[in-house]
C-alpha cells in the first residue's frame, strides 16, 4: 500500500473498516435500528475514500449506501463529498481537530444536488468523533419540508485485520 499523503495525515485515525449499530428517526418516518459498515481507505493521493452501507436490524435487508471522499484543503479544515444512490449528492465543509483524545470533525452541507426523482433534501450536517477504536457520529437533515433536525446516530468499532 502507498504511503498516506501528508495532506490527509491528520485523518489517519479514520483508516480502516468500522462496524456497529445505529438508530434512525425523523418526524416523517418510524424510528428504526440499523447495522452499519464504513470502510475508509487511501491510495496515496490527497484524499481518503469513504464507503458506507447499512442493513435493517430486524431482517438484514439493505437500507442505505453512500460513497465519497474526504479531503483536508487546509489545516483545521475538512471536506466531505458524497454520492447517494437515491439521486442525492452532498458537498460538506467544516472543521477537523486532533488531540490526545482522538479525532473530531463537524461538517455542514454547502451544496446538495438532486436528480428529478430524489426527495427534497435542503441541508445535511454531520459530526464524527474517533477515540481509539470507537467511532461515533450523528447526522442532522432538513428534508421534505422539515427543518434541520436529528436523523441518525451510531457507534461503530474498528475491525481488526
Amino acid at each position: 500500500m502507498p504511503e498516506l499523503h501528508p495532506d490527509v495525515a491528520v485523518l489517519a485515525p479514520l483508516l480502516g473498516t468500522w462496524t456497529g449499530d445505529g438508530t434512525g428517526e425523523y418526524p416523517t418516518i418510524e424510528t428504526f435500528g440499523y447495522r452499519e459498515e464504513i470502510a475508509i481507505g487511501h491510495v496515496g493521493k490527497p484524499f481518503l475514500t469513504y464507503a458506507q452501507r447499512t442493513r435493517a436490524v430486524d431482517d438484514g435487508r439493505p437500507l442505505h449506501a453512500e460513497t465519497g471522499y474526504l479531503r483536508v484543503p487546509a489545516s483545521g479544515r475538512i471536506e466531505l463529498v458524497v454520492a447517494h444512490p437515491t439521486g442525492v449528492t452532498e458537498i460538506d465543509e467544516g472543521t477537523v481537530t486532533a488531540d490526545d483524545n482522538g479525532l473530531a470533525f463537524d461538517v455542514d452541507s454547502t451544496s446538495i444536488g438532486l436528480t428529478g426523482s430524489a426527495k427534497s433534501i435542503t441541508a445535511l450536517s454531520r459530526s464524527f468523533r474517533i477515540a481509539g477504536d470507537e467511532l461515533t457520529y450523528s447526522v442532522r437533515m432538513a428534508a421534505v419540508g422539515v427543518p434541520l433536525t436529528h436523523h441518525l446516530a451510531a457507534t461503530l468499532r474498528r475491525q481488526q485485520g
